[in-house]
């Protein structure tokens, strides 16, 4: 595989590279994350391969990450129209308004000026909602949006870090007010982030929308530094979200040190190779600092897991979900009684045998 092997994203007519370019790291406005000079190589890099697909957010290093992007635009003019540009509002980077975030119309419109001005452009072909509101109604989000992609200044819109039930929400607003529809759901997803199998991916599935997950690599947990051999104790900055690994996470990160080695490739390319593959994912999202980080996360796209492989990493991370879904998994005995729909033959409930005497 390449990244120009494009994929459809969502029920849409939009195509994607299987790897899309985070640039959150585009930036060291916040202490850490890469020049604007190392971001350009980078982003130059991705675009050489055949990848068309870039991610950024309103946020990310306070906007600089967008300037860094519109700056390489305008520094080579005719790029810009072949790539998949995308976006997220919601931070507000206006101190003292409280309409300068948010998912309201007004702050909408603001942050999305704002973004296109920093990016250089007219239009943005992916706008993210970053997170909600729970005191916007969602028809105000979803109209304002559905207006600027008449106005031409969006193309496809897609939800970032929202619950199941918020994403349904706007999906049935939006179909119901043939309104513009949800294209993309962004959600955090690795082997050692897995709950969103509970709910979020199998909303995505079933209502048609492409799941382009970040932190592959769980904060870095599967790049190949991490061992329990040499357990570490030091946090990273003083941020309670970036801890060392946990026993527990210990033993899903040998087990993909194991298979890397097994495959003579990088534990971070066995980590992306697994979570690409896996059920509803469409393009999965990869960042890097330097631009030996971006090579080696690309080198993914070429390693191929066997089925005892995969099936190993499955069983080492998996997870724990939330209610209801370990009674859903449980539903099949129940529901078919023991006997063949669509080619699985549950065990029959042990209650089939009551009914059966007390007919």
């Amino acid at each position: 595989m390449s990244l120009d092997s494009y994929v459809t994203l969502g029920q849409s007519g939009l195509r994607v590279s299987p790897f899309t370019l985070g640039t959150m790291t585009f930036g060291e406005d916040f202490g850490w994350g890469s020049s604007p000079e190392v971001s350009a190589d980078i982003l130059a890099a991705y675009l050489d391969r055949g990848g068309n697909s870039i991610d950024t957010a309103n946020i990310y290093t306070a906007g600089h990450s967008e300037r860094i992007i519109g700056d390489y635009f305008a520094a080579h003019p005719g790029v810009r129209d072949g790539v998949v540009l995308a976006t997220k509002f919601f931070g507000n980077l206006r101190p003292g308004d409280p309409n300068g975030g948010g998912v309201g119309r007004k702050g909408i419109m603001r942050q999305l000026e704002d973004s296109l001005r920093r990016l250089r452009t007219d239009y943005i072909d992916l706008y993210w909602v970053h997170n909600f509101d729970p005191r916007v109604p969602i028809e105000e989000t979803m109209r304002t949006l559905d207006d600027l992609v008449t106005a031409g200044k969006i193309r496809y819109v897609g939800l970032s870090d929202l619950p199941a039930w918020k994403v349904a929400e706007a999906s049935v607003t939006a179909k119901f007010r043939s309104w513009v529809p949800i294209t993309a759901m962004q959600l955090e997803y690795s082997l050692l982030e897995r709950t969103s199998e509970g709910e979020l991916i199998p909303a995505a599935q079933h209502l048609g929308i492409g799941v382009l997950p970040w932190s592959p690599l769980k904060n870095g947990f599967l790049s190949g530094k991490y061992a329990s051999s040499k357990p570490t104790t030091t946090a990273r900055g003083n941020n309670g979200y970036f801890q060392p690994p946990t026993a527990e996470e210990y033993v899903v990160i040998d087990a993909v040190n194991e298979v890397a080695a097994e495959l003579g490739v990088s534990a971070a390319a066995v980590a992306l190779a697994w979570v690409q593959g896996r059920p509803g994912v469409t393009s999965t999202i990869i960042g890097a600092r330097t631009l030996d980080q971006f090579t080696a996360n690309v080198a993914a796209l070429d390693v191929t897991l066997t089925e005892e492989q995969r099936a190993r990493l499955d069983k080492v991370s998996a997870p724990t979900l939330s209610f209801p879904a370990a009674a859903n998994a449980h539903a099949p005995l129940i529901q078919h009684g023991g006997i063949t729909v669509d080619g699985l033959t549950p065990p029959a409930h042990p209650a089939l045998a009551v009914v059966a005497d007390q007919r």
